[in-house]
């Protein structure tokens, strides 16, 4: 997650799975899955999860088969992701400035789960993604899901302030609709935009998954 100065960083206690895993882990993995048996790649798939956190995720994809690097800002974050899953690599350093030397055209897949609504500038993780992408590769984003019902029934039952927090440091900023987060990823002009969703009833859903693939043909 991204913070203007080392004073807001955001701190991990544990390495543990964050709360939104138990409703975004298997509907993730199945957009992975169908992300993978789209690339021709021999080899064990690589996939960069950008804004790591303390790595459970990447270790769980891991797991699945796939090889993982995670880059995290966080210190804790970072120290705790390298200490507990040894099976990933993890690289200390922000969204915003990614060492390409080592990343960049590397990756099948970028994944950036839970990430985008932190940012102040979401469109350079599209642009930063698809420079670590290899041809033909995807970017899977998953972040909190809105949309006017969704508003309407937070309005209605009194939780618009609870839901849309100014007071948690290190909160979310950004808050992205499937029309919204359509129009950001064709403005960076990436194509085959794909959605899923996660988490309680229809049209309420806590999160929204996108896989999409950066127009090569321009």
């Amino acid at each position: 997650m991204i913070s203007s100065s080392h004073k807001y960083e955001y701190s991990y206690r544990n390495s543990q799975p964050n709360h939104h895993h138990a409703y975004l882990i298997e509907p993730l993995m199945e957009m992975i899955s169908t992300s993978a048996g789209m690339i021709k790649n021999q080899q064990k798939l690589r996939i960069l999860d950008i804004g790591c956190g303390n790595g459970s995720l990447s270790n769980f994809i891991a797991q699945n088969g796939y090889e993982v690097v995670g880059i995290e800002e966080s210190e804790s974050g970072f120290e705790f992701a390298s200490r507990s899953f040894p099976n990933c690599r993890f690289i200390l350093g922000s969204i915003y400035d990614l060492p390409y030397a080592e990343l960049g055209e590397k990756f099948d897949i970028v994944i950036a789960a839970e990430v985008i609504e932190h940012l102040f500038s979401p469109r350079e993780l599209l642009r930063n993604a698809q420079k670590c992408l290899k041809p033909k590769g995807h970017l899977i984003l998953t972040t909190p899901y809105h949309g006017y019902f969704k508003n309407l029934v937070l309005a209605v039952s009194g939780k618009t302030d609870k839901h849309f927090n100014p007071l948690w440091d290190c909160g979310h900023i950004k808050f992205f609709s499937q029309a919204t987060m359509t129009a950001l990823l064709e403005a960076e002009n990436y194509t085959n935009i794909k959605f899923d969703f996660a988490g309680r009833f229809p049209w309420i859903w806590k999160s929204m998954l996108c896989s999409s693939m950066p127009n090569t043909s321009k």
